[in-house]
């Protein structure tokens, strides 16, 4: 299928084609290029896209956006930072249906991804997504350049970790549907305090279309300012939660022995019940706001239950597997993308229902300012309320919890993630629940993968 023709590329981006070509998908990394791309080769402080046309190419390029001279099929333009959020525009411009936007400062992945689950459900095949993180300056035009024409509902996650950055988001995206998940302390080091940041969260509302509807969550100490932030620009705000006042709300949300929640929703004077396959009430809050967002896009709530039912666990956010302990096999939960001390709470809380010993494998939680060491001292409640019997904390923003720890549990403090690899081969017994989460820059994925990895080469083993 063709996304883009050379001729609309050069319409959109004012730039000049040098050869006629149409490209069937956009990347801005050459690695990700694939048969029939239009690669965008970007220029910034450490790196040059231009250098990678030839790679670019050889994995089958269709076409790329340059700003220097090349043999390759192009649309040469001024500057392709800008190119790139020019198709993006136009994609935005050229697509007839709804638009949903999702921030907050946790659970903006998690949602999207959720939201397309269930939307996907009721329109299979004409729905577009954001893909990964993909949610910051590079990656919101990148996505809305990749959305087909015809796409029916585009769901997109939107991010920031300063003022005035998810307004030009907004100001692409412009959804007719503005989602915020939650307000919590995250990029604090940039921020005075959480109003500051519930400030900068609700800013996506500025980009609604007209008649636009603004969903925000009723729990949130700050869910009045959200909604002042809402109201010059949303035509309805809609909230969701757990308390009776919420527009969207959980009237009953009952843990399951697999570990998913029986969840009792009431959307007004309807009422909903289903399966939530991800554990947790940070997930049951994300199902109330996608609850909210699917039936103001007018598709079947229906089907969202069935969706939220058999969603599997995001990689880095969730996902579970079994990987080989001393003795036997252990429960791995994978939260290794990111972390900030709502979302280390949170995770927290699903462990401490886990059966068998707790173990949890935290990084530091970075760009929290100067009330770092506090942020991650106060973790130690949680921990002891998680009933975590060893405790493997990597990084040297970890002292304070080490320090708080002290004494209380089985507590190991190391530098990187590679030493904690290593810690984990002797500490892991069969039976075992293991948590592994912290800053994605911790780089805790390594950890993951090297579970994940031993327990495939465990069952290749056996099989030989």
């Amino acid at each position: 299928m063709t996304l883009w023709t050379a001729a609309e590329i050069a319409a959109a981006t004012y730039g000049v084609a040098a050869a006629d070509f149409a490209a069937g998908g956009v990347a801005f990394d050459s690695r990700e290029v694939g048969p029939g791309d239009l690669f965008v080769a970007l220029t910034g402080d450490s790196t040059d896209g231009h250098r990678f046309l030839d790679q670019a190419f050889a994995q089958g390029a269709a076409g790329a956006i340059v700003s220097a001279d090349t043999a390759h099929p192009h649309v040469r333009v001024a500057d392709t930072f800008a190119a790139l959020n020019d198709l993006g525009r136009a994609a935005r411009a050229r697509m007839a249906g709804t638009v949903i936007g999702v921030t907050g400062s946790v659970g903006k992945t998690s949602a999207k991804e959720a939201l397309f689950a269930a939307l996907d459900r009721s329109l299979p095949g004409d729905v577009h997504r954001s893909v990964k993180s993909y949610n910051n300056h590079t990656g919101v035009p990148l996505s809305l350049a990749r959305m087909p024409r015809d796409t029916k509902v585009g769901v997109f996650e939107m991010g920031m970790n300063h003022a005035g950055e998810l307004g030009v988001l907004t100001g692409l995206v412009r959804p007719h549907i503005a989602i915020v998940t939650a307000i919590a302390p995250a990029h604090t080091a940039f921020f005075a305090d959480e109003s500051a940041i519930a400030d900068a969260k609700g800013e996506i509302f500025r980009g609604l279309e007209p008649g636009g509807v603004a969903i925000v969550p009723y729990d949130s100490p700050h869910r009045d300012r959200l909604i002042a932030a809402a109201a010059p620009y949303a035509a309805r705000t809609i909230t969701f939660g757990l308390d009776k006042g919420a527009d969207v709300r959980a009237v009953e949300a009952m843990r399951l022995p697999s570990g998913a929640s029986f969840v009792t929703a009431k959307l007004g004077d309807r009422e909903l019940s289903f399966t939530l396959s991800q554990p947790g009430m940070h997930w049951v809050s994300n199902a109330l706001a996608v609850l909210a967002a699917v039936d103001v896009a007018g598709a079947d709530l229906a089907r969202v239950g069935l969706a939220l039912a058999e969603m599997g666990g995001l990689a880095g956010r969730g996902a579970r597997f079994l990987a080989p302990a001393v003795g036997g096999d252990m429960l791995v939960i994978d939260e290794s993308y990111n972390a900030n001390p709502a979302s280390m709470r949170a995770t927290l809380a699903v462990l401490a229902e886990e059966p068998g010993r707790h173990i949890a494998v935290l990084g530091e939680m970075r760009e929290l300012g100067d009330a770092s060491a506090g942020y991650h001292a106060d973790l130690a409640d949680p921990i002891l309320a998680a009933r975590v019997e060893a405790a493997l904390l990597v990084g040297e923003a970890m002292t304070p919890l080490a320090q708080a720890l002290e004494g209380r549990v089985e507590v190991m403090h190391v530098p990187d993630a590679a030493t904690a690899l290593g810690r984990l081969k002797d500490l892991a017994r069969a039976g075992d629940a293991l948590l592994v989460k912290g800053s994605n820059g911790v780089g805790l994925s390594r950890v993951v993968a090297g579970l994940a990895n031993a327990g495939a080469s465990q069952a290749q083993g056996v099989g030989t």
